[in-house]
């Protein structure tokens, strides 16, 4: 494992083995063991895109492990104003041990690490989001025991998080099935690969069926940041595409749900369903920086 770039590049037992170090490193956090595994190494933070729990627990994380991150918006960089990736991707290579980005195009993603001599992670494309999924995970086996077998239902738009999703649950062990408006399908790339389980993948436009017997509801924003102009449009395809009552209903009676935030309850999710569930999700949102911990001592140790 060279790159963490999306979760098709990785084997299952490659993601069972992040997923025991992260229990590990949070193991130790919690017990106050020291782990400065990356003294001395410097993490580069490329956003293109904002986000609260990415900055934060990327930086705390690398803090906890003995290294510094240093924040790099687009108006930082060249790359923004006619630098070509590959120069930006060899000249940060001098500089840094890693580079986590969070951007729009997966491809951009792909060449910081194809020009680039060190580590890169994705830290959100349109396309992939696999250290939020890595999260899910790792909570999911944290509340269960165990991910084989288990039944994942996602709710909402084919994005970035439900290809991901797709992706890694079957490499967990896991059934996933997704309930996506017919115009909002998930990428082609994660269905192809999904092709391999058909007996434990299923893709339908009714939320209500695919919730029947989960034991896991996830669900998504309806609009995600860029898409502001689309809003109104989106609210009325996804009507219907929401975590209720009658939707935990249909799950198994101990269901858990996650949401990888922020949620626009109302929408996606109601508030009572959310609050229920708080404690999973906010669990969720911790384990991102664990599992991240975990991420950049298996690319930067």
């Amino acid at each position: 494992m060279k790159h963490l770039l999306k979760l098709l590049d990785l084997t299952p037992e490659e993601i069972t083995g992040l997923l025991n170090l992260a229990d590990q490193l949070k193991y130790e956090r919690k017990h106050g063991i020291p782990h400065p595994r990356l003294a001395g190494k410097t993490l580069g933070m490329i956003f293109q895109k904002a986000s609260t729990r990415t900055r934060v627990s990327f930086e705390v994380g690398m803090f906890q492990l003995g290294g510094m991150a240093l924040f790099l918006s687009g108006s930082d960089l060249q790359i923004g104003r006619g630098e070509s990736v590959s120069d930006t991707a060899r000249v940060l290579s001098r500089y840094l041990d890693g580079i986590m980005i969070r951007t729009f195009s997966q491809d951009e993603v792909e060449a910081l690490a194809s020009y680039g001599s060190i580590p890169v992670i994705n830290g959100l494309t349109d396309f992939a989001h696999p250290c939020q999924v890595l999260a899910d995970l790792m909570t999911i086996r944290e509340s269960k025991g165990s991910l084989e077998g288990l039944k994942l239902c996602y709710i909402g738009d084919g994005n970035n998080m439900a290809n991901s999703l797709i992706v890694g649950c079957l490499k967990a062990g896991m059934k996933i099935s997704a309930a996506c408006p017919k115009a909002y399908p998930p990428d082609a790339a994660a269905l192809e690969f999904a092709k391999t389980y058909r007996d434990r993948f299923s893709l339908t436009d009714s939320p209500a069926l695919a919730a029947v017997g989960a034991d896991v509801l996830y669900t998504d924003v309806w609009a995600s940041m860029g898409m502001e102009a689309e809003r109104t449009e989106r609210a009325r395809a996804f009507l219907g595409y929401q975590v209720n009552e009658a939707i935990m209903r249909a799950a198994k009676p101990d269901a858990m749900v996650q949401h990888c935030l922020p949620a626009h309850k109302g929408e996606e999710i109601t508030s009572d369903v959310f609050e229920a569930h708080a404690g999973e999700i906010f669990d969720e949102a911790e384990n991102r920086m664990h599992i991240q911990k975990a991420i950049l001592v298996t690319l930067m140790e």
